[in-house]
């Protein structure tokens, strides 16, 4: 056993990191399926959305200047000629004077240029309801077998009430750009422009290979001088969160000849976590290297400095600490942002980060990446460790974590830091 001869510094690392990623190959997905997937290619639309001028709300299709100066007082006459539904439109041209009853989502009969809307019309039962005098009854709108028609109320302006063709959309119109990330509604605006599939990333897929002959599976109970796998869990939920799709079949010896067919899965990446350091039963390092190329191997930051990662063929490999907290501070740091890259997503920690007061100071030593967890309480920034990497319930006492530079010697009480949260 010896220890690392260097450590790269996290930048070095990140640098050798970035040149390896380079966005997958894409695939047509249902859209039933596509929510929560990366978009490969922008989206246009080859029509009007709508494609015909239609009524936004239910009443009646009319020629604008024949409601002119109507009022409850000065009720107009118009004949009712005809309906209009929606996939049913009225067929023939509208004339001056006369109305289609139409309902909200209708097309517009030629001719008409306004929508008179239902409360703004009376029946007229038998063509009498015409005197200022008359009592406004607002009744339900007439069948065609009534002769009279209806009663215009109200005056409506030419194009009120109505959805003019390509408003919401227009033909040539880029919807979607490429890389976005697609929501329910994105969905629904593909379906409307007649699209039943979308060109997405593919995911990448995501071997998980949780060593350690102490390891129990996930769901037993630790006894004896065994304990119960934590990363295994923990990480498959994390790539899965940053668009992975995870292979963990279960825990893998300490034995070279099963930790190298793991490394030599079909995968887009390998996670190997614990067999990462220099002792006699790390055999991931020597295997990699052997295999393929062990780029990085020990980095200055705490904790987590046993990490390492390079490739066997097309495999990028990661070597993550057994330790649970280094574990997950080597995935949001290194593994994290090479599978948010293979699958197009932004490489940035995927937490949001908000600003506040440090309570008690942050000591670390130039040269050295820190990753501290933290709580906030009463608006402050409450530190609650650096140091024990094995200790993973610091981590769901924490709110977030403060990042200190390798060019700092941390932060005194009150300063104010940058927090990235957890949830």
């Amino acid at each position: 056993m010896q220890g690392f001869a260097r450590r790269h510094t996290v930048q070095a690392a990140l640098t050798w990191l970035d040149a390896q990623v380079t966005r997958l190959d894409a695939e047509d997905v249902p859209l039933r399926a596509a929510g929560g997937r990366v978009l490969s290619s922008p989206i246009t639309s080859a029509i009007d959305i709508p494609g015909f001028d239609r009524a936004t709300m239910d009443g009646y299709a009319v020629i604008a200047q024949s409601t002119e100066g109507a009022t409850p007082y000065n009720r107009i006459p118009l004949n009712v000629v005809g309906d209009a539904l929606p996939g049913a439109p009225f067929l023939r041209q509208l004339a001056p004077g006369e109305a289609v009853r139409i309902m909200t989502g209708a097309p517009m009969p030629d001719g008409s240029d306004a929508v008179l809307p239902a409360e703004f019309v009376e029946a007229c039962r038998d063509g009498s309801s015409t005197s200022a005098e008359a009592t406004v009854d607002r009744l339900d709108p007439p069948t065609l077998d009534q002769p009279c028609g209806v009663l215009a109320l109200s005056t409506v302006s030419p194009g009120k009430n109505v959805g003019r063709r390509g408003e919401d959309i227009v033909a040539g119109t880029t919807v979607l750009e490429a890389g976005r990330l697609l929501r329910p509604q994105d969905l629904g605006v593909m379906s409307s422009i007649g699209l039943g599939t979308a060109r997405c990333i593919r995911h990448p897929r995501v071997r998980l290979v949780i060593t350690g002959n102490e390891l129990l599976p996930s769901g037993s109970a630790p006894h004896g001088f065994h304990i119960t796998d934590a990363n295994g869990p923990m990480l498959a939920a994390l790539a899965e969160r940053d668009g992975a799709i995870v292979d963990f079949p279960g825990l893998v010896r300490d034995e070279a000849d099963a930790v190298l067919a793991a490394l030599q899965a079909d995968a887009d990446i390998v996670i190997v976590s614990g067999g990462s350091s220099v002792g006699i039963e790390d055999l991931a390092p020597m295997l990699v290297a052997r295999h393929g190329e062990l780029a990085v191997h020990g980095i200055a930051m705490r904790p987590s400095s046993p990490t390492g990662f390079g490739r066997i063929g097309n495999r990028l490999i990661f070597l993550l600490p057994g330790n649970p907290v280094s574990a997950l501070c080597a995935y949001d740091f290194f593994a994290g942002r090479a599978i948010r890259g293979l699958g197009g997503r932004p490489a940035q920690w995927p937490y949001r980060a908000v600003r506040a007061r440090l309570a008690r100071k942050i000591s670390s030593p130039i040269g050295r990446v820190d990753y501290a967890r933290v709580r906030l309480e009463d608006g402050h920034v409450e530190p609650l460790s650096i140091a024990g990497a094995s200790v993973l319930s610091s981590t769901t006492r924490a709110d977030g974590f403060v990042i200190v530079g390798d060019d700092s010697e941390g932060f005194p009480a009150g300063a104010e830091v940058e927090v990235w949260l957890y949830a």
